[in-house]
């Protein structure tokens, strides 16, 4: 059975080969690749190595190399037909059937390469000549060297209906049409013309360096800007990647590989250094071309443009990555000032900072956290709450559970950062929680003020509009006291502050169900729970606020009275003064039992 070389090469391409080694023998990361004593020969110490960007294993001990297909047929002794449909089964691949024609297909296939060959040929002998003046004179424009457009084999597509098919003559029309040379008007009485013309051309490799397809950038006016080749027998564009095949080996150097928009952003990073630069072809990233990029780099860099086409450009990225996210393969970002992109910063005379940039890049949990937070408005309860959700889903989207579960983490932490309680916060408020449960702990007041800090804690936008009046409350018990400064510093610190603490803290994961029940006992006023009416919560929580600030002033006026009484032995009127402080304090004394009265109605399990 002949399978062609393009099917094998995909297969290959899909192939994870340390996970297919890792079945028969136990590896060991080191750097980026595995290592493992050699299943070939018997040894002790490891000379076994894996490569997965490379795609073969070697062993320095006995000299067995190979893929993935020669690793199943040595070890296990499998005809090479029968490897290669277990393989494929894991890459989610059919194997073609046999089909009496495929030779003529893959003869078919190395003509079609034969054609672009002589197309892109053709297409830089027009760029070097007088009819690439313009295009020339545009290139140096943009700063691009003789040498550059050599390297990347630059040309040039005039404007003509037919003169590339007349170049081309010594292969026949049909060939043509299939190469996407040449179109095939909708009026079959027109004849065919030539698919680029007036067009700087940037042909298109396949990770082998052979030119498969061209891209072609509008000289002067006209759209579109762009204008790629049609899908063919040899091109595929969801499954290719401008520059692959020379960037792979300079990201193997440098150990990164960096995604930018477009043919000239890559060209431009290329000529300033960064030789380790691809670009998809007009499109957003492809479940293929994330894989391909993964088996490059675990952190390739998206680096788009800074506008709004840039950004989502970015965000359907991430989309398509996030299914596939593991702790090996993840994304990094540089983000670009608006309305600039990497050209125009190298341009500018930016290179060193771009350089710094794509020494530190952003991650991806980071970059998400950006990029969705400055879409709301913080100060909007429900553009904040819209956040929550958003970052909740795109979390769940992340197809590994550890990853999954990290993410989520680091998503409510950096919105608690930002919006709500810092982690010392609610760990201060837990241990004065558990230290101060139970009633014979607090004395007096202090075991409703507790529960008015527990309501603060819940609905701390009641604090900025009383701080003076909490601030001023006389607190008995040390850990109250600094709760009350905690809530009251926070709050002015994070006026956007609304996460609400105590069920984090109920919720957490540390807390015993035993003492989440005993806080719940312990408590009775409305603007502990959670299903009540945020405004009669709040109504409550500042009228017991109100009743506690009078209740110790009246403290105050008792004692004022207990100093009269005492000094009215003194006084030459001593049964009138005796007689107006007695009725003072009964007076006080009425009001404070109904001041009482009232925080019992309103937390009665509190009293």
């Amino acid at each position: 059975m002949s399978l062609s070389p393009a099917f094998l090469d995909e297969l290959r391409m899909r192939t994870t080969l340390s996970s297919v080694i890792g079945k028969h023998t136990k590896l060991q990361k080191a750097g980026r690749e595995w290592k493992a004593c050699c299943p070939f020969h018997k040894e002790k110490t490891p000379s076994f190595t894996v490569n997965d960007e490379k795609g073969f294993y070697h062993c320095f001990g006995c000299g067995a190399h190979g893929d993935a297909i020669r690793f199943l047929t040595e070890t296990r002794g499998l005809p090479f037909i029968d490897a290669v449909k277990e393989l494929a089964d894991g890459a989610g691949m059919q194997v073609p059937a046999p089909d009496p024609r495929m030779r003529e297909r893959q003869e078919k296939s190395a003509s079609l390469r034969d054609v672009m060959e002589a197309a892109a040929n053709w297409y830089v002998e027009q760029l070097n000549g007088p009819a690439g003046a313009e295009t020339r004179a545009y290139l140096e424009r943009r700063g691009i060297t003789a040498e550059t457009r050599r390297a990347f084999g630059l040309g040039f597509a005039p404007d003509a209906r037919g003169k590339l098919e007349e170049a081309l003559g010594e292969f026949p029309r049909d060939m043509l049409i299939e190469a996407g040379l040449i179109a095939v008007p909708d009026d079959r009485g027109r004849s065919p013309y030539d698919r680029f013309r007036s067009r700087l051309m940037f042909p298109i490799r396949d990770p082998r360096g052979r030119v498969i397809a061209f891209s072609g950038r509008i000289i002067g006016d006209g759209k579109p800007k762009y204008l790629n080749s049609p899908d063919t027998p040899l091109f595929d564009k969801g499954r290719t990647i401008y520059n692959f095949d020379r960037a792979s080996p300079a990201a193997r150097d440098t150990r990164r590989i960096i995604v930018v928009e477009g043919q000239m952003d890559v060209i431009a990073l290329d000529q300033a250094g960064f030789g380790e630069a691809v670009a998809p072809l007009g499109t957003a990233l492809t479940e293929h071309q994330l894989a391909m990029l993964w088996r490059i780099d675990e952190a390739p860099i998206l680096c788009f443009d800074g506008d709004a086409a840039g950004q989502k450009a970015a965000a359907r990225a991430i989309d398509r990555a996030l299914p596939a996210i593991q702790p090996e393969r993840t994304l990094a970002f540089v983000q670009l000032p608006p309305g600039q992109d990497p050209d125009d910063i190298i341009r500018s005379g930016g290179t060193d900072a771009l350089r710094a940039q794509f020494e530190k890049p952003l991650s991806l949990d980071a970059f998400l956290w950006r990029h969705e937070a400055a879409k709301i408005d913080p100060t909007s309860p429900t553009a904040r709450a819209k956040l929550k959700r958003r970052l909740n889903e795109l979390a769940g989207a992340i197809g590994d559970p550890a990853m999954r579960e990290e993410f989520g983490r680091d998503f409510r932490e950096r919105f608690w950062d930002a919006f709500g309680w810092k982690k010392k916060e609610v760990d201060f408020v837990r241990n004065a929680l558990a230290a101060t449960s139970g009633r014979n702990r607090l004395q007096g007041l202090d075991l409703y003020i507790r529960a008015i800090l527990l309501g603060l804690s819940r609905y701390p936008g009641v604090i900025q509009s009383r701080a003076d009046q909490i601030q001023s409350l006389h607190i008995g018990e040390g850990l109250l006291a600094r709760w009350r400064d905690l809530l009251v510093a926070a709050a002015f610190e994070r006026p956007d502050l609304d996460e609400d603490m105590i069920e984090t803290i109920l919720a957490s994961a540390e807390l015993e169900s035993a003492e989440k029940r005993h806080f719940w006992r312990d408590l009775g006023f409305s603007f502990f729970y959670p299903k009540t009416d945020p405004e009669i919560a709040v109504r409550d929580l500042e009228a017991a606020i109100d009743t506690i600030a009078r209740s110790q002033e009246l403290d105050e006026n008792l004692a004022d009275v207990r100093a009269n009484l005492e000094r009215a032995s003194e006084s030459e009127d001593f049964e009138g003064v005796w007689n107006r402080e007695s009725e003072r304090r009964k007076r006080l004394m009425e009001e404070k039992q109904r001041l009482h009265d009232e925080l019992e109605t309103l937390g009665e399990a509190a009293a």
